[in-house]
């Protein structure tokens, strides 16, 4: 497991995203409104909608394509629509707000 850092906490508003590229993968890191910070890959499984420009809504973020809703915590897709994404563990230093992703080596080497 490799951990990079990706930014600082303060970078991203409440209930918006940024975007992350490490290789070719494309990786959208949302900021929740109870301050807490998911990572997800930005490509919805339907028709490949950028998903940091969705709608987030509490622990889900809306396909901006055709309103897929997908779990942030698990990149699982709601009922009645089926699919997933890749979702990647990020850890908040607590004193600096620097934001750290965990990803499989594997993965930045398949991107």
């Amino acid at each position: 497991m490799k951990r990079i850092r990706i930014g600082n906490i303060a970078e991203i508003a409440e209930k918006r995203a940024r975007v992350v590229r490490i290789g070719s993968l494309e990786i959208a890191v949302f900021k929740l409104s109870d301050g807490g910070v998911k990572a997800i890959e930005n490509r919805c499984p339907h028709k490949a909608g950028k998903l940091s420009e969705g709608i987030v809504c509490d622990h889900h973020v809306f396909c901006p394509l055709h309103d897929w809703k997908i779990d942030l915590n698990d990149g699982l897709v709601q009922a009645p629509d089926e699919g997933c994404v890749a979702s990647f563990a990020v850890e908040v230093e607590e004193k600096s707000g620097e934001l750290w992703l965990h990803i499989e080596e594997e993965r930045i080497l398949a991107s």
